[in-house]
């Protein structure tokens, strides 16, 4: 498996999902702008941990989101 460098993500210009609500609701928060990376992190602790998907596959989940029946 090939070993690939974490991204710096200081100044990342991150954003809330347009789904989260004015009262602070749990969310998730994206960052634009890292080359071919989706870097997602939890809102409520903007300090935490963040995750970072392939562009691709971020997209893809979120294509199949958009198909996927509500439960």
């Amino acid at each position: 498996m090939e070993r690939v460098s974490r991204p710096d993500l200081n100044g990342a210009a991150w954003r809330k999902s347009s789904y989260s609500n004015q009262a602070g609701g749990d969310c998730v928060e994206v960052a634009d702008g890292i080359p071919g990376l989706v870097p997602i992190r939890d809102s409520k602790n903007p300090d935490g941990p963040a995750l970072t998907f392939p562009a691709a596959s971020w997209t893809a989940f979120i294509a199949s989101l958009k198909t996927s029946p509500r439960l």
